[in-house]
């Protein structure tokens, strides 16, 4: 039961990586209906290039720190909740890349989603050996 807690924790601290991090963005325009893709495209087509980065670093932020959590709270295990974070946001920015029409580039970010819930979990098996010994 703890692992599954420790992971619900990780998905909630993630999100709050991201959307804290989106932020420096600054507030989408008023008015915007996020849930309807057209509008989304259209404003996401606007974005220069620095906004575009920081939506890299949120969502990596979002697999590190999800991942780091999980892990950290883990009952055993470590490595494996903090893929777990990892492989379910890669798997939500698959899927968002099928809704919004970002730039290509930003393609780039899929596969560090893993790497970076990998060092998150590699991060507090360290600790803990570190600790233990």
């Amino acid at each position: 039961m703890r692992n599954v807690l420790a992971v619900v924790a990780g998905f909630a601290v993630g999100m709050i990586a991201n959307w804290s991090i989106l932020m420096f963005n600054g507030p989408m325009p008023e008015g915007l209906d996020r849930s309807d893709p057209e509008q989304m495209n259209a404003w996401v087509a606007t974005l220069p290039t620095t906004a575009l980065l920081v939506v890299v670093a949120a969502h990596l932020a979002q697999s590190y720190m999800g991942g780091w959590v999980a892990a950290r709270l883990s009952a055993s295990r470590p490595m494996l909740l903090a893929m777990i974070v990892g492989v379910v946001s890669l798997a939500s920015g698959i899927y968002m890349m099928t809704i919004i029409d970002g730039p290509k580039w930003m393609v780039i970010e899929l596969p560090l989603y893993l790497v970076v819930a990998w060092l998150a979990g590699r991060t507090e098996v360290r600790r803990r050996a570190a600790t233990a010994g």
